[in-house]
């Protein structure tokens, strides 16, 4: 057992704070990544509410945060989605609030990587893509949806293996949307438990060249996790797009 709790993987083990009876034969736990979510979207609330507290003319170095945090995003729907992204901005800032502030609650010590789960990206990740299809038929009918998958001009004979192609790539979307962030998530933490475990045993002499190591990734792995959050933000705005202009 204290093998296994020195391991790299144990930091991503999923256990029980509190025990709740059963839901039509489903586990609803409360369990340490139920914390580090409530955790996360509280530090998100804190961190818009905190900065538009004052709403001064000339913003201070919070409100700064806040308002660039939100012009970026802003521009990412405006330069993906175009102006019809407009009516969807609330949901693309508030996913990427949430993607970053799980990423980042993870990068401290002792805390819970919840983005480094499947069970979590994959979650978000169908959501969308359900939502963006649901979209998509609802805006231009079930044909003209159907009719997505086969690119333009595409010569009669090419058309069966084409379409199954680009519906292939189409239902690959949410697994790949997903593994994308789990997988990022899960081998940076991994590598920094890894790299912590030779700096405690080289000791305080021979440990200052792992932890100086240890030191540039844990930064690089902060610029890792914001940038996943970004890319997670501006496929989700991608998808976004294919369903209002079916391109």
């Amino acid at each position: 057992m204290a093998g296994k709790d020195h391991s790299p993987l144990a930091q991503f083990d999923v256990y029980p704070l509190i025990e709740m009876p059963r839901l039509a034969g489903y586990n609803i736990d409360f369990t340490n990544a139920s914390l580090f979510m409530a955790i996360s979207g509280l530090f998100a609330l804190l961190f818009l509410g905190l900065g538009m507290r004052g709403r001064a003319l000339v913003p201070g170095r919070w409100q700064s945060m806040v308002e660039m945090t939100y012009g970026f995003v802003a521009s990412t729907v405006k330069d993906n989605v175009g102006k019809e992204g407009k009516a969807y901005f609330p949901f693309i800032f508030s996913l990427f609030m949430f993607v970053v502030m799980c990423n980042l609650v993870g990068m401290i010590p002792f805390s819970f990587t919840v983005t480094s789960h499947i069970i979590v990206t994959f979650a978000l990740a169908a959501a969308i893509f359900i939502g963006v299809t649901l979209l998509a038929i609802y805006k231009h009918g079930l044909i003209k949806f159907l009719k997505f998958f086969l690119p333009h001009g595409t010569p009669w004979w090419m058309a069966p293996m084409m379409y199954l192609i680009e519906l292939f790539s189409y239902l690959a979307r949410p697994i790949s949307l997903s593994v994308r962030l789990m997988a990022n998530m899960m081998a940076g933490h991994t590598m920094l438990k890894v790299i912590a475990g030779f700096v405690v045993s080289l000791g305080l002499i021979g440990g200052w060249a792992p932890l100086a190591l240890l030191v540039v990734l844990t930064g690089f792995e902060i610029f890792v996790a914001i940038l996943q959050a970004y890319i997670f933000t501006i496929l989700t705005c991608v998808y976004l797009n294919d369903a209002l202009h079916l391109h």
